[in-house]
């Protein structure tokens, strides 16, 4: 029954993206492509929607609690506006003053794509505790399609209380004790009475997020490691010799050779292999021996753990770069949108920047630009289009 609601299409790529409460995206809904530039000065709110998307993901990790406390607890990331910012207060003609609420407070996460859609509410602990910063799940839903109805939703959490729909449409109650701090993606995915549940788990899993490439002079990149197969780069780039040759050996090593050109005309990357430890080096035009990852420059060193993590033989649904031009010249730029848009052909790909000359040079006709701006404490997006949106009840 469920898989006849789904419509057809590129299912498992995000189509929106929706946060409310979180820091200063008050309330903000936005349209994704395969390709997603978020752009926009420092302090409008781009690093706010890069974590957005990181803690949905965690959310299906069972980390999404441990995350919220490492920013200072629920508290400290919710909206600090008022609930309701009137036209004189944008308008700067009388104070910003706070009135007595009409909602419950809450951290709001959501995101649809076109087969699935799953929103989760964050709010206080309703009980006294010792851990008064942690969050409590107060509802979950999961539905099929694009929109949230009232006769798509295939499972829903309230509570402590998880139920799934079964195949003839009858509600089947599977949790009643799950406890506040525990997603229902974690601990009511099941192949057999809910395996579209399992699958949007296992795909948010599967999501990737760049942020933390370190190029430092203690960088791990820089040292030799013990070589595994590695068809996944590490979040802060410590496996890149491994990575590199696992793309060598299953993936595009051609593709990868013409992007390390693309940026480094008449330079080659190789990969030795001593006794089990991996090492990686350069060889450049005039150079009379190639130079390892110890010498290299800390934007070429970046260049290269952008191509390893981007040409990944193993391509998830989703990968999220933020400010992948740190430490690039300006004449890594071009190449490094060209090595971005020949990813986004297998992979929905989301890059957070301010740097204009990177969001200009990302464009095509699957490519969404949003320009993020500041409007009295609050993000909102330029020129943005309203897109539909139900958050679940309480």
């Amino acid at each position: 029954m469920l898989r006849s609601l789904l419509p057809t299409g590129a299912k498992d790529m995000i189509i929106t993206l929706a946060v409310s409460g979180y820091r200063s995206l008050c309330d903000i809904v936005l349209p994704l492509s395969r390709l997603t530039v978020i752009t926009g000065a420092n302090g409008t709110g781009k690093s706010s929607l890069y974590r957005s998307l990181r803690l949905l993901g965690d959310i299906a990790q069972g980390r999404a609690i441990a995350s919220l406390a490492k920013e200072g607890g629920l508290t400290s990331t919710l909206w600090a506006g008022p609930e309701q910012l009137s036209r004189a207060m944008k308008a700067g003609e009388g104070a910003i003053t706070g009135t007595q609420r009409s909602k419950r407070v809450g951290l709001k996460l959501g995101f649809a794509s076109n087969d699935y859609g799953y929103a989760v509410d964050l709010g206080l602990p309703s009980v006294v505790s010792a851990f008064a910063h942690d969050p409590e799940i107060k509802t979950e839903s999961v539905w099929a399609g694009e929109y949230l109805r009232r006769n798509n939703v295939f499972a829903e959490r309230r509570g402590p209380g998880v139920r799934i729909r079964s195949d003839n449409g009858a509600w089947d109650q599977v949790k009643t004790t799950l406890p506040p701090f525990d997603s229902m993606m974690t601990h009511a995915a099941d192949p057999r009475s809910a395996p579209e549940l399992l699958d949007l788990r296992d795909r948010m899993r599967g999501w990737r997020f760049y942020d933390q490439l370190r190029t430092d002079r203690d960088a791990p990149a820089r040292k030799q490691q013990v070589g595994t197969r590695t068809p996944v780069l590490a979040g802060d780039g410590a496996d890149m010799a491994a990575a590199v040759q696992t793309i060598f050996e299953i993936g595009d090593q051609q593709a990868f050779h013409r992007m390390v050109a693309d940026a480094f005309p008449d330079s080659t990357v190789e990969v030795r292999v001593r006794d089990g430890i991996f090492t990686l080096h350069m060889r450049q035009r005039g150079l009379l021996r190639p130079l390892s990852t110890a010498e290299l420059s800390d934007g070429t060193l970046r260049y290269l753990l952008l191509v390893a993590a981007l040409m990944t033989p193993r391509p998830p649904s989703l990968m999220v770069l933020n400010e992948p031009e740190t430490s690039l010249h300006p004449n890594l730029i071009a190449p490094l949108a060209r090595l971005i848009s020949h990813t986004s052909q297998n992979t929905q790909i989301v890059v957070v920047s301010h740097n204009q000359a990177l969001a200009d040079a990302l464009h095509g006709d699957d490519t969404l630009t949003h320009r993020l701006e500041k409007d009295t404490g609050e993000t909102v997006v330029c020129e943005a289009e309203p897109v539909g949106w139900a958050w679940p009840k309480r």
